[in-house]
């Protein structure tokens, strides 16, 4: 299926975009961001639209889309423009929603995790904000608070995401169970 297909050219883009922000080609890690973005989109709306939807894409698109993300956050913290709170903050989210999933599968009691209003504006604020410091860095910008106060609303967002998919899989249980 295509928008399988535009899912897995998204991961293979990753490394890409990785590698590109390591050699410091920062207009071309940007625009690499950009075409990973079009392409969630794109893959989004083929299946939508020409109801190509699948199992398999269901979850190589959200594997997709936190690939990315998760390394160009780990990424822009190792060479400093995050700050590394920030870094570990995202990546602990996403490490306790996959880790409640499973842990919920492994006591028999799986649970269906549907991305949160709150969660779908975490991610566009994630989004953003990597976006913000590539162009920064690819046009020379001077935004000096730019990437501190985005850092702040991606926190706030990014907690209570967590709090919310936290109280959703402690509501998932019985009493006895947790």
């Amino acid at each position: 299926m295509l928008p399988n297909l535009i899912s897995i050219m998204r991961l293979l883009l990753v490394p890409v975009i990785i590698g590109l922000i390591a050699d410091g080609d920062w207009q071309l890690a940007l625009y690499g961001f950009i075409i990973a973005g079009l392409s969630d989109a794109l893959d989004g709306y083929i299946a939508r639209a020409y109801d190509l939807r699948t199992e398999l894409g269901a979850h190589l698109d959200p594997l997709a889309d936190k690939a990315l993300l998760v390394s160009i956050f780990v990424t822009l913290g190792v060479i400093g423009l995050f700050p590394v709170w920030l870094v570990i903050l995202v990546v602990t989210r996403d490490i306790l929603i996959i880790g409640g999933i499973i842990l919920a599968w492994l006591l028999g009691a799986p649970m269906a995790m549907r991305p949160l209003s709150l969660s779908k504006l975490n991610t566009v604020g994630q989004i953003v904000l990597a976006a913000s410091a590539l162009a920064i860095k690819a046009f020379e910008l001077d935004m000096p608070n730019a990437l501190r106060y985005g850092g702040f609303v991606v926190a706030a967002l990014t907690l209570g995401s967590m709090l919310v998919y936290l109280m959703q899989w402690l509501r998932h249980f019985p009493d006895e169970a947790v």
